[in-house]
């Protein structure tokens, strides 16, 4: 039986970034130093097969610091932790790594710099999002106001509108972050932003190739975790940009083959914490039904990379 012509456009820059690739090699690297079990305060990147492979390998992921014995190592997740878990850690004289991406520490220090400053921060993030509970938890309560939506902007009861400042989740939308962004400088003209978009490139350039592909595909998938921001911004970003179906998948398993009878072309994408594996298991799902062409949409190449903390560099 003759497979049925199939256009595959597949974005670049997609999956893991330079972030997420250095938190991965910190817990491999601390469980090669310091043997298993290496604890994990919180998924270390959204990613269940990730999380799944370190699992096997000897990493034992908890939730709060306490689930923690004191004579074993503890790292902490890729979208950083409040300054009090460091600091329960020290007290207790635990071995601790931060895996924090270092595009997220640049925001908690910029929202410390500010606040030293005397500047009161509103943040722009999801409530709830391990990224913003960790941001808000640099500074004492009340210091940090979280705002979500243009809406929100307009409830926000700040101490003096003339010594402001915001930061942002680094995994938003960026167009919803303008709208956001806009919103506050119309009701606090004296606001300051950051000197560089918090928006970290990876979720940039992954929302800008989804905009370039999005208009050519009668549907697109992008591979991540429900738990993952940036790649639930990726399915917004698509069906805004003009896809007509646009969902998010887990594996290849999860795709729904009866929403995509009758299409012509399929776009792929995926999240900064999905490993290519993945990607190339729903490539597979769909060469096993398809004719499949593959048409590479492009636009930007990435080459960043983060060295890992430098405790895991010297011998144990």
């Amino acid at each position: 039986m003759t497979k049925p012509p199939l256009t595959l456009y597949l974005a670049a820059p997609r999956g893991f970034c330079a972030g997420v690739d250095r938190a991965i090699k910190i817990v491999e690297m601390a469980i090669e130093k310091w043997g298993a079990p290496v604890y994990v305060r919180h998924e270390i990147v959204h990613n269940k097969f990730v999380v799944d492979g370190l699992r096997d390998k000897g990493a034992v992921f908890v939730e709060e610091l306490s689930e923690c014995p004191d004579d074993r190592p503890v790292i902490f997740s890729a979208h950083g932790v409040p300054k009090s878990v460091p600091s329960a850690a020290q007290a207790r004289n635990m071995i601790y790594v931060d895996a924090t991406c270092p595009l997220v520490s640049k925001v908690h220090i910029e929202a410390q710099r500010h606040a030293d400053a005397g500047l009161q921060i509103i943040m722009i993030g999801h409530a709830g999002h391990p990224e913003t509970i960790g941001t808000m938890g640099q500074l004492p309560e009340g210091d940090v106001l979280l705002v979500e939506t243009p809406d929100d902007v307009a409830e926000v009861t700040v101490r003096d509108e003339q010594r402001l400042a915001y930061v942002t989740q680094t995994t938003l939308s960026v167009d919803d972050t303008a709208d956001i962004v806009a919103a506050l400088q119309a009701r606090f003209p004296a606001i300051i932003g950051p000197h560089k978009e918090d928006i970290c490139y990876a979720t940039t350039n992954r929302q800008e190739a989804v905009k370039a592909m999005a208009p050519k595909c009668d549907a697109m998938l992008v591979v991540g975790a429900p738990n993952s921001s940036n790649s639930k911004r990726l399915v917004e970003v698509g069906a805004r940009a003009g896809c007509a179906y646009a969902q998010l998948v887990q594996r290849a398993d999860d795709i729904d083959w009866r929403a995509l009878e009758g299409i012509g072309s399929i776009g792929i994408t995926a999240g900064a914490s999905a490993p290519e594996v993945l990607i190339n298991e729903v490539i597979d799902a769909f060469k096993a039904r398809y004719d499949v062409t593959t048409d590479l949409v492009e636009t930007a190449q990435e080459n960043v990379e983060f060295k890992v903390p430098r405790v895991l560099r010297q011998p144990a």
